[in-house]
């Protein structure tokens, strides 16, 4: 990941907490390019994979939609992505629509001929109708985006309503009430969302289809969180005057209000609300205003979590509108409102479901070398002939052309990064740290010796780059974050130093206090700094008039970086690399790939990032963990070819820079005797007991009668004590690094290590920091557990550096192929918000044997397709407070694995 995408990160605090960077990417401009025939091009209902079916029989269900048909006589209900018909006195279901495609919330028509349903068989989900008879499927609704679900009929049964869901920053988003004719179409907005982070849905119509009934997250704020008061209340229920336009509120206040169900003769409206932590039913007299509570301690709704498919499931009315038919307790209940009576509405489903086979690839975690994958800040000298980085916490150079890496210093007492060659290739700029010393710039000759430092004051330094005349140095001061010492954070910003050093050369001076980045084009009084504003923007400093310039900017850019003769950009979007002619007009220039007012050549095929260039600006090189890219631009904008057969025509060049690293394993046989020892075989437990390891391998553990201790094994008496497993965190989270500074001691990893933590997998890092320290680990240069993650996530939402868009199974390798480079082993699917985008991940990983760890997100439908789909894992709890039979069913059959999670629970799922 680049310095701009975790500058940007830091601002918005993506995974956990709930802060958006400023006016974020409208995902609609972002997703315009979309390739609609590409997305029609997989099928929900066949993908690639390896099956097996589940065998399903239940009583009892999780989370049912229903509705009642308007004669009265019979019941639509989903059950695991299908739907079913049953006469409302119950019995056996019989099936509608059952495939693979996940098919839910189900409603009759007001001539019962039709029933409208939410499906992703198209590709996401969508609006659709069909027969009551499960007949003449169709999309009413053809989004790939912004996609549809929960719709309600209009009293005439020509109109849909349904919630469409937006998303910025954030990849659950918020609601809007859209409505759409029978016959389709792309719908007319209802209601207008006041951000993309609060939520609203669980539209319905009044009987006589003058107003539109919607419940909507009405907390202060702006953004989502994890702990709301329901007492207080959360959502409200309101009321759209079509007419008009007018919304008003009608149900609000203590315990909230949710799932406004109007009945057919315009006398009520149920609801839903809370009663301290209890979900209770309740009627709303529309003439009078007051409130009866009429049925106790439902399943616990979901207004907490994020519900983008309903707080609770639908509630339905029988055409007399004296009854009340909902899910309650893993069964249809009908409540008579006339004496209160409540009777269970027995179903039995029978069924198969064809799902995939998890993915499971095994690792071979014990070696005596590995293979180097993750190489930092790769520069190549001007003359192109040599290559500098940094890995393992130390730069390294080498020829080009080939030959083993060597240190470019020889100390031990810091580690360095950010190296980067003077403009004449003599001398090497980097940073460096110490814990206790802090950091410093410092320059030394590319031929290498003995760094010389600049400042004269410790901090965090880091990104330094020469003038074009040599003479000075731009760097950035950062703060620390968490794991780096708390002093000298202030006063942060992109500075310039003389190359001679502050003793020699004067005092280093503040250039801006924002901006990643910094590097200089052809003028040595002129440098760029990328900023976040309302989009990424390159901006132009003008080191003697002081003043400031928005040259360009794009709407996923990454990484600019202007060419040293000041003729050509060179740009980093959605992991890819691209150049431009580089002009200057006075005023900002839009710029991307997809461009018309300028030409743009892309370069990369495959990910690439740390984007430099060649001295005379013809070559241009970018890098993915250790592998070099370089491409000649010479030709790019000649005006011998039209851009498409330019494009075609250069050819980029791929160096691997990997080398050998032996693994750091101790040495000698250790013999813990005389405790208790809890093994790994079940519940046993072995009171007297030995576990012999040597070097870093466990080689027996029995009781102390049973094995002879070694001679040349040291022995160390636990008698009293009890020694344990290495403990594996399989979901954690904790920074490696700060602006890619890795501390020599992570304080995390020790207190991980303190707590028997011997291995931790982190769904959610920072890719090249992340790897880099997992290398160190495993080389002996830092303390920690065994370090494995996804690297950072497959996001589904709209974030430079983030985005990991997919229309194709092509796009899905792509994305897993960049991260397996890295070294991941796994990826997490973020969110993506189609089922075939998930789909494809998962083929992509199948095919270049990669694990899939979702991000569950509370979203249990969505939740169960993964289960269906072979996702390795699920990752946070599911958000329903118990599930039944069908659930258990179908994940009992599948070898998907399930880590809830405690700091983040939607709910709690059953050990039963």
């Amino acid at each position: 990941m680049t310095r701009y995408s975790k500058h940007l990160l830091a601002s918005t605090l993506l995974i956990v907490a709930s802060t958006s960077y400023i006016n974020p990417v409208s995902a609609d401009e972002a997703n315009k390019s979309t390739n609609k025939e590409k997305v029609a091009d997989w099928s929900v209902n066949s993908p690639q994979g390896d099956f097996v079916t589940a065998k399903i029989d239940v009583t009892t269900g999780t989370w049912m939609n229903l509705d009642v048909s308007p004669d009265g006589r019979t019941l639509v209900f989903d059950l695991l992505g299908d739907i079913y018909t049953l006469p409302i006195t119950g019995g056996e279901a019989k099936p509608l629509m059952t495939d693979i495609a996940w098919q839910m919330q189900p409603r009759f028509s007001p001539d019962g001929k039709s029933i409208a349903f939410t499906s992703d068989q198209g590709g996401g989900d969508n609006l659709w109708v069909m027969d009551s008879d499960g007949a003449n499927a169709k999309p009413v609704s053809k989004e790939t985006f912004r996609l549809l679900n929960s719709p309600a009929w209009s009293p005439d049964g020509n109109y849909l309503l349904g919630r469409k869901h937006y998303t910025g920053s954030r990849s659950l988003g918020a609601g809007e009430v859209w409505l759409y004719h029978k016959l389709g179409g792309d719908g007319v907005q209802l209601t207008k969302r006041s951000n993309d982070q609060k939520d609203l849905g669980e539209a319905s119509f009044s009987h006589d289809g003058k107003y539109v009934y919607f419940s909507h997250d009405a907390t202060p704020g702006k953004t989502f969180h994890y702990s709301k008061d329901s007492i207080k209340g959360i959502y409200k229920i309101k009321r759209l005057e079509l007419a008009t336009g007018k919304i008003t509120t009608v149900i609000s206040g203590k315990g909230g209000a949710i799932r406004p169900t109007p009945s057919p003769d315009g006398k009520y409206l149920a609801f839903i609300s809370r009663d301290d932590f209890k979900s209770n039913l309740y009627l709303y007299d529309l003439a009078s205003g007051k409130e009866t509570k009429i049925y106790q301690e439902l399943e616990r709704d979901m207004q907490e979590t994020w519900a983008i498919h309903g707080v609770y499931p639908t509630i339905a009315w029988t055409p007399d509108s004296k009854s009340l038919v909902f899910w309650d307790d893993g069964k249809i209940k009908r409540l008579t409102l006339d004496n209160q009576q409540v009777s269970t509405i027995d179903f039995r489903v029978k069924t198969d479901k064809k799902i995939q086979k998890a993915l499971a690839f095994e690792q071979h975690i014990e070696q005596k070398s590995f293979t180097s994958k993750m190489l930092r800040d790769v520069k190549v000298s001007p003359d192109g002939k040599r290559v500098v980085f940094e890995s393992m916490g130390h730069i390294y150079t080498r020829k080009l052309s080939g030959g083993q890496p060597k240190r470019l210093t020889k100390q031990s007492n810091h580690f360095e990064l950010n190296p980067s060659f003077s403009r004449d290739g003599k001398k090497i700029v980097y940073a460096t740290w110490h814990d206790e010393e802090q950091g410093q710039i410092r320059v030394v000759s590319a031929r290498g010796g003995k760094g010389k430092p600049l400042l004269s004051q410790p901090g965090k330094y880091i990104e330094p780059r020469f003038s074009p005349d040599g003479k000075t140095i731009t760097y950035r001061k950062v703060a620390g974050g968490s794991i780096l010492n708390p002093d000298w954070n202030l006063k942060t910003g992109v500075y310039t130093v003389s190359s001679k050093g502050e003793k020699k050369g004067g005092k280093a001076s503040l250039v801006t206090e924002s901006g990643v980045q910094p590097h200089y084009g052809a003028d040595d009084k002129a440098l760029y700094v990328i900023r976040a504003a309302e989009v990424p923007q390159l901006v132009k400093i003008d080191l003697i008039k002081k003043t400031e310039h928005v040259l360009y900017q794009g709407k996923l850019a990454t990484e600019y970086r202007v060419a040293p003769n000041g003729k050509y950009l060179a740009f980093a979007e959605r992991f890819k690399v691209f150049v431009t002619p580089f002009i200057e007009r006075g005023s900002v220039i839009d710029i991307g790939p997809d461009a018309k007012n300028l030409p743009v050549v892309q370069l990369s095929t495959r990910a690439g990032e740390g984007i430099n260039w060649h001295n005379n600006s013809q070559q241009l090189y970018w890098s993915l963990g250790a592998n070099l890219y370089q491409a000649n631009i010479a030709d790019a904008f000649s005006l011998t070819a039209n851009r498409q057969e330019k494009q075609a025509e250069i050819k980029v060049a791929t160096t691997d820079l990997s080398y050998q690293q032996k693994v750091d394993k101790p040495s000698g046989m250790l013999a813990f005797v005389g405790g208790k020892v809890i093994t790994m075989e079940g519940e046993q437990i072995i009171d007297n007991g030995v576990v012999l390891v040597e070097g870093n391998v466990i080689k027996a553990v029995a009781a102390r009668d049973e094995i002879s201790i070694p001679k040349a094994a040291k022995v160390i008496d636990i008698t009293g004590k009890s020694i344990i497993p290495g403990l594996i965190d399989a979901h954690a989270h904790g920074a490696q690094a700060s602006d890619e500074i890795i501390p020599q001691q992570n304080w995390e990893n020790y207190a991980g290590l303190t707590f028997g933590v011997t291995s931790i997998h982190d769904p959610s890092n920072d890719t090249t920091e992340f790897f880099a320290a997992s290398e160190m680990q495993k080389a002996g240069k830092i303390v920690a557990a065994r370090l494995f993650s996804t690297g950072t996530i497959l996001y589904g939402a709209t974030i430079p550096g983030y985005t990991s868009h997919v229309d194709s199974l092509d796009d899905a390798k792509f994305h897993v192929e960049r991260l397996k480079a890295a070294g991941a082993f796994s990826v997490k699917s973020y969110n993506q918000p189609r089922r075939n985008q998930r789909q494809q991940f998962i083929q992509a990983a199948r095919e270049l044997e990669m694990l899939v760890v979702p991000e569950g997100g509370s979203l249990l439908q969505h939740n169960l397709t993964m289960v269906v789909d072979g996702h390795t894992t699920l990752e946070h709890s599911i958000p329903t407070a118990k599930v039944y039979d069908d659930i258990k069913q179908l994940w009992s059959q599948s070898d998907m694995a399930y880590t809830p999670t405690l700091g983040v629970a939607y709910g709690v799922m059953p050990v039963s």
